[in-house]
């Protein structure tokens, strides 16, 4: 176990909420927003492009990262680590971590920054990267990580499933080494899969398919879902990931005050909670408030819990994160 703290959080979600009647007014695509609401748990959502706000990746992260630094009452340049998580970057290169580096810190420090990348899993492989390297080296006083998501900027308008899901969003944690030892980062278990690499994700625009007329001609540009998801992948994967953390740290699923997964779907968190005979009141849900923010959606989720009192410090919080490609991330920490 690290002794490491989440001393401030924050969270960006940009414009006025917009709800799923107004979502089909805006965009002119038509879904069955009831039922999506009802399985799904989506009921509102942020899009800057569609309040005609013209902010992107790095505008979310920085307002996310000062907000979180004004609620550890810390300073910019004390921070040695920019770390940002997510697969909507503002740029290819350079990273969005360092774009904001540059903001935040206003130019030249000593302080390091990158992204990581790995679907919607990237805030808990950012989390579990911060806080060993806050553990080891003590150059490093306070650590910054964010997970963001701008899809909304990849999404075509005439796609009527990613329309309605996805959505725009930043949270942000501080941490620092607990001198005290009583909040603790215990550990973390992944799971890697790249033989899906193909199933969906957004392909034009690198090394291999650069954005050209013809592939924006035949619809190659942008998120693309090439092949159907398995239905039961969460619901079988979850319970798994969990079980193997917990086992690995000799902690039961009692003990867990709190479990975070990703927020894309409500009935399949439900019955994930049900899987591991846990009550529902341990789970935390936003994708009604703020839809499903990828890389964000983790630590809005706790950013909202903590804000409401839901979590106390001492309590033990379990993250779970799945994203494309495959992969899937998890965390268990003493708040």
């Amino acid at each position: 176990m690290e002794a490491i703290k989440i001393i401030g959080s924050g969270l960006y979600a940009p414009g006025a909420p917009i709800s799923n009647q107004e979502l089909m007014k805006l965009t002119g695509i038509e879904f069955d927003a009831q039922k999506f609401s009802g399985k799904i748990g989506i009921e509102n959502r942020h899009i800057a492009h569609l309040r005609g706000i013209d902010e992107t990746t790095a505008d979310f992260v920085t307002k996310a990262m000062r907000q979180a630094m004004e609620n550890a009452h810390i300073d910019a340049d004390a921070i040695g680590l920019f770390i940002v998580a997510t697969d909507t970057p503002e740029y290819i290169t350079p990273a969005t971590a360092i774009i904001v580096q540059g903001r935040i810190q206003g130019g030249e420090k000593w302080s390091m920054s990158f992204d990581v990348s790995a679907s919607c899993a990237s805030f808990t492989m950012a989390f579990d990267t911060a806080s060993r390297m806050l553990s080891s080296n003590p150059l490093i006083k306070y650590a910054t990580i964010a997970g963001v998501y701008n899809m909304p900027a990849f999404i075509r308008p005439d796609d009527a499933f990613s329309t309605p899901i996805f959505s725009d969003g930043a949270a942000a944690f501080i941490l620092t080494r607990d001198e005290e030892r009583k909040s603790f980062y215990i550990g973390n278990q992944m799971l890697t899969d790249g033989t899906q690499h193909d199933f969906i994700g957004i392909y034009a625009g690198g090394a291999k398919i650069p954005v050209t007329q013809e592939v924006i001609a035949n619809k190659q540009n942008g998120l693309l879902s090439l092949k159907p998801l398995p239905g039961d992948r969460n619901v079988r994967l979850w319970p798994m990931i969990v079980e193997k953390l917990l086992n690995n740290y000799g902690v039961q699923p009692d003990e867990v005050d709190h479990y975070i997964f990703t927020q894309i779907n409500k009935s399949v968190i439900l019955t994930v909670m049900e899987v591991l005979n846990q009550p529902t009141e341990k789970a935390h849900f936003v994708m009604d408030k703020y839809g499903y923010t990828g890389s964000a959606c983790v630590p809005m989720a706790f950013h909202e819990g903590v804000r409401a009192g839901r979590i106390k410090r001492g309590e033990k919080v379990l993250f779970v994160a799945s994203g494309a490609g495959l992969a899937v991330g998890s965390n268990l920490f003493v708040y």
